[in-house]
């Protein structure tokens, strides 16, 4: 293979990096890859890391020692986060969103790679520093926004059934009160899914009262998980009355509904952007 300039060699690097997020890479495979020294990939590292930082798309961290590497970190910056979720809200306050019984359509949304993608890494920004060991969400719509804030911290993802499945096994199952409806559901999660004593993440994509988030904590404890956050991506708040659990990050709040008129507004969360 022909010898690669400089540029080209660290966008090619650049390329292998975030096409591998959170993946330890040896400086070894670059130097074989582009037959050049491990201090001249060093080099170009350095550079590649700077040009990161500068465009707010994530950093490198390098590790030492013949076991070492450098590992990608996707992030997304605070203007872009706030950019991307102030239009999403725009998108999510059209009129005709509003489907019977009050529900918000989000359906097209949270199945749309170019909306997921950036939900992802406002997530695993906000909550790397707990240090997670698991994504886990409840089926079906939190499951896309669940995977790539899974895919953004380089951790597995775990689904729990709204009800027991043969093909899952041996299952772990629980009874929860659904905030909204006040209706008596069930929830349950293969043992063979989640290991006990995990620290996890909960994602889901949406918040009326809390009691789908209470049940998956009660669920957790079972396994005992210690949940060490909860995000969802729009939180009612229509009401006064407090959530069912505490301690939430939401990215947008639906603060009106106009059945009538088939409106509604959604904004993104202001604690979120004083962040």
């Amino acid at each position: 293979m022909e010898k690669m300039k400089r540029a080209e060699r660290m966008v090619a690097i650049t390329q292998v990096l975030m096409s591998n997020p959170n993946v330890l890479t040896p400086l070894t495979l670059f130097a074989e890859r582009f037959g050049t020294a491990k201090s001249t990939i060093s080099e170009d590292l350095m550079a590649v890391k700077g040009s990161l930082l500068l465009s707010g798309q994530g950093r490198l961290e390098t590790i030492s020692g013949a076991a070492g590497g450098v590992r990608y970190i996707p992030e997304i910056s605070k203007e872009e986060a706030t950019r991307f979720l102030s239009k999403l809200a725009e998108r999510l306050s059209e009129k005709g969103r509003i489907l019977a019984g009050g529900f918000l359509y989000m359906t097209d949304l949270l199945y749309d790679p170019s909306v997921l993608r950036p939900l992802g890494l406002i997530f695993a920004s906000a909550f790397r520093d707990q240090e997670p060991e698991a994504v886990v969400t409840i089926e079906t719509k939190g499951i896309p926004l669940a995977l790539v804030t899974a895919e953004a911290l380089g951790l597995p993802m775990v689904v729990i059934r709204t009800g027991n499945k043969v093909t899952e096994g041996s299952s772990v199952s629980i009874n929860y009160v659904s905030g909204s409806s006040r209706r008596i559901q069930t929830m349950s999660l293969s043992r063979r899914a989640l290991d006990p004593r995990r620290k996890v993440l909960v994602i889901d994509d949406f918040m009326k009262a809390g009691g789908t988030a209470l049940g998956i904590k009660n669920l957790m404890a079972e396994f005992e998980a210690d949940v060490v956050g909860t995000g969802v991506l729009v939180e009612a708040q229509l009401t006064s009355e407090p959530k069912l659990v505490e301690g939430y990050l939401s990215l947008l709040q639906l603060r009106e509904l106009d059945l009538s008129g088939g409106k509604s507004s959604v904004v993104p969360d202001d604690l979120l952007l004083k962040r």
